[in-house]
């Protein structure tokens, strides 16, 4: 399959509390020929119908409930091998290391433009990801 008929077959899901951000990026996605699914708690990505048709996670780090590592180290534990690429408007070194370290595709701040998680999602889709046996929090 090509690159360009892999990202468009993609299914790509968002997950951040803050409803413009993932407004925003659904816009840019189907803008972009991308299929894209919005949740506003990683709880609800868990209990939705997307997560084993989930081909690339765009994850923010600080969320109320499950925050996006504790949702990284629960999908590692449970096998399912979803390419993430972290977002966050706290861009603190210690969280990023840890996210790269159990296997994130890339890690974002915020503001982050277009071509930066344009080129994210490609490499996430370009190669599987990382599952590593345990994440240290």
């Amino acid at each position: 399959m090509s690159e360009q008929a892999n990202l468009l077959m993609a299914l790509i899901a968002i997950v951040d509390d803050d409803a413009s951000v993932r407004e925003a990026m659904t816009s840019l996605l189907k803008a972009s020929g991308m299929r894209a699914e919005v949740f506003a708690s990683a709880e609800e990505f868990l209990a939705s119908r997307h997560l084993d048709q989930t081909k690339c996670l765009i994850l923010d780090v600080q969320m109320p409930g499950m925050n996006g590592l504790e949702l990284q180290r629960l999908l590692a534990s449970e096998n399912r091998c979803i390419p993430i690429i972290f977002i966050s408007a706290h861009d603190h070194q210690d969280i990023r290391r840890l996210a790269i370290q159990a296997g994130a595709i890339d890690f974002l701040p915020k503001p982050f433009g277009e071509a930066a998680l344009l080129g994210a999602i490609r490499a996430a889709l370009g190669r599987p990801a990382k599952n590593p046996d345990t994440l240290q929090l």
